[in-house]
């Protein structure tokens, strides 16, 4: 085990200056660094060398930071999502590639994608402390905790499965076969399925989420990656980053209700929480492309870094 007992505060860059606002932060994963992004006019305003292979980023339970996974530097950084500053970095957390907290806000796993294992820390809202570290079948990709906080759901990118593991005991329940290069995974708000995005086909898997059978196959299209949800309580999308373009997904019908075009390789997504706008970070032709979401037409593209993945701002639409 390893305990992280304080964070070690570090004045790694000189930020100039620069009044609070309405900030987008995008992760650059080939560029090693951040964009910070001013919402209100479309405009990239800096960016902020990281540390190696920057691709996920999620909110601290409190609200103070952003934790950004260096899944090359082996290390987690600090963000203030308000001034968008560089503030904290923890070392010692090995390729963190894929990063959440349980709802409960008492877990933190970090996916080891090129290390074949899931890192399971307890969280007390300063330290995180190394619980276990589970072996899983090639390549780790991205996960969903089931609502109470009792397991958490693994996507198997290169062996074409998912795993689910007890987060009290540390141990794998299942482990069952899906279609090819499984990548984004979600959870339903009733515990009942799994939604698992094909990014080696053009397709995702219903999974009931007890013994993990699947439930149903729904055609999208070619590279379905990775989903966020509408925020409305039923849909949810999911970015087909070959072909392209975004579906809209009910839930609760389990099907396909809607398809638009989104180009340049489609990957992560925030719907703004008034409902008009939603970005996605457009790895291929390093753009985040701002979609009138109404209409669903593309708006605004946003020149940032190479290959950007990961995306957040605070006033994005509930998660369900």
């Amino acid at each position: 085990m390893a305990m992280f007992r304080s964070l070690l505060l570090l004045n790694l860059v000189a930020l100039p200056a620069i009044a609070t606002g309405n900030w987008a932060f995008v992760l650059n994963s080939t560029d090693d660094d951040y964009s910070v992004i001013d919402m209100s006019r479309y405009e990239e305003l800096r960016r902020v060398p990281v540390g190696k292979g920057p691709h996920h980023l999620v909110l601290t339970p409190d609200g103070k930071y952003i934790v950004v996974g260096n899944a090359g530097s082996n290390n987690l950084v600090l963000v203030d999502p308000v001034s968008g500053e560089l503030v904290k970095r923890i070392p010692g957390i090995a390729d963190p590639y894929h990063l959440a907290f349980s709802p409960d806000n008492k877990w933190f796993v970090a996916n080891g994608n090129r290390l074949d294992r899931v890192d399971i820390y307890r969280y007390d809202n300063a330290d995180f402390r190394l619980v276990k570290r589970v072996r899983l079948p090639k390549t780790p990709s991205h996960m969903a905790y089931s609502p109470d906080s009792s397991r958490v759901y693994i996507t198997l990118q290169e062996s074409d499965q998912v795993a689910r593991i007890d987060l009290d005991s540390q141990t794998v329940d299942w482990v069952v076969s899906v279609g090819r290069q499984p990548a984004g995974i979600w959870m339903t708000p009733d515990n009942k399925h799994l939604l698992v995005a094909h990014t080696g086909a053009d397709d995702l898997s219903v999974l009931e989420a007890g013994q993990g059978g699947i439930v149903k196959t729904i055609k999208t299209d070619k590279g379905a990656h990775n989903f966020t949800a509408v925020g409305d309580g039923r849909h949810l999308l999911l970015s087909n980053r070959v072909a392209g373009n975004i579906s809209v997904i009910d839930y609760h019908d389990l099907k396909e209700v809607e398809r638009f075009p989104v180009p340049g390789g489609p990957d992560d997504m925030e719907l703004t929480n008034d409902g008009q706008e939603l970005w996605v970070t457009t790895r291929w032709i390093n753009r985040v492309t701002v979609v009138d979401w109404p209409s669903r037409k593309v708006k605004k593209l946003i020149k940032v870094g190479r290959s950007p993945h990961g995306l957040y701002f605070r006033n994005h639409a509930p998660r369900q």
